[in-house]
């Protein structure tokens, strides 16, 4: 049987989401026509679980929708999405005639604590698509894309962010407008037409001249896809006091990242903001840790004054018991700072 010709995509269309993400994909590819000229690249912050996204997403389009592969021409009029537990990334196959993009799959190190991340699809499609690369920003916490954006707009593409008001989590859209020159603001309902006429002036406009890819997307990229080792992020950043929580290693701060951005030699990277938010879990993790090894004190000091009373050391037996309502009291103080500080978090 013969097989279909592959006919590989000029233009790409990347899309990151997180919180309130499923609902937001729905719209989004609804609004998309059936004959859309682009292709789409979808990473949403689903980690290591099982992921049924694509077969949500397939009864709200008329385009096919699939997990990636590696290895898969990117393909127009088609939707790819990043698969459990692996960064999706886009790469020009120079073995190719035609040099088409592929896609690439990697379980590099995490970006903001996630795998797939954001970030890592929008710099590949950047290298990758140039100037015929759009970034699209929907619903998330924190300000996950924003990077990513920033380095499609400096190899010349163009930019759209869901309307801070509609998102069920407006961090991502607020923190792209404040950090990134937008192209537009729209609703879900409005991203469909506007795609379609971006890509059909991309189209009239034959081959837009490309652009240099700037060195710190291509470096950024090499972390994800092979190590891009401690000199490498040496032509990036400055060392900082930080340490890296996924690894302990050293966080290095990159230059000229806003909002600031912080990256290991192994190739995790953060910003401020979830750094922020990873130190806060960590303290969180220590704290409780604290609370069950006082409470287990606390019981073995006691069992260690039954057992001096009823070999008729009282002095000894008292010092255990001192010990023991020690640590319950200590033990009562860090639970208290603890609740405390969840009570504080649910009415902020």
């Amino acid at each position: 049987m013969n097989q279909s010709p592959i006919f590989a995509a000029d233009d790409a269309v990347v899309v990151g989401t997180s919180t309130g993400g499923v609902e937001a994909l729905r719209g989004f590819v609804a609004g998309l026509p059936s004959h859309f000229p682009a292709a789409v690249l979808v990473t949403m912050h689903i980690g290591h679980y099982e992921s049924i996204l694509p077969s949500l997403l397939a009864g709200a389009t008329r385009l096919p929708v699939r997990h990636a592969r590696d290895g898969d021409v990117i393909e127009p009029g088609r939707i790819l999405v990043a698969p459990p537990d692996q960064h999706l990334m886009v790469t020009r196959d120079r073995a190719s005639p035609d040099y088409h993009c592929r896609v690439t799959l990697s379980r590099g190190a995490r970006e903001n604590h996630a795998r797939p991340a954001i970030d890592p699809l929008f710099r590949s499609a950047a290298a990758a698509f140039g100037p015929r690369a759009i970034g699209v920003i929907l619903t998330g916490m924190l300000d996950d894309g924003t990077a990513g954006l920033q380095a499609i707009k400096a190899c010349g593409g163009r930019a759209i962010v869901q309307t801070p008001d509609e998102a069920l989590a407006a961090d991502m859209p607020e923190s792209a407008i404040r950090n990134v020159e937008i192209d537009r603001v729209l609703r879900l309902a409005d991203m469909g037409p506007a795609l379609e006429q971006m890509v059909e002036e991309s189209l009239a406009a034959a081959r837009k001249v490309p652009r240099d890819v700037p060195e710190w997307v291509r470096l950024e990229n090499r972390f994800v896809i092979e190590d891009g080792g401690m000199e490498q992020l040496s032509r990036m950043g400055t060392p900082s006091t930080f340490t890296c929580p996924e690894c302990h290693g050293t966080l290095w701060e990159l230059h000229g990242a806003a909002p600031k951005r912080f990256r290991c030699h192994t190739g995790h990277a953060f910003t401020e903001r979830h750094l922020n938010a990873q130190q806060g879990e960590a303290v969180e993790e220590s704290l409780w840790s604290a609370v069950r090894a006082l409470q287990e004190k606390e019981k073995l000091l006691r069992q260690m004054a039954d057992s001096a009373i009823a070999m008729g050391y009282a002095p000894t037996a008292a010092e255990y018991l001192e010990g023991a309502a020690a640590a319950q009291r200590d033990g009562e103080v860090l639970r208290r700072l603890l609740t405390a500080q969840d009570r504080t978090e649910q009415s902020a």
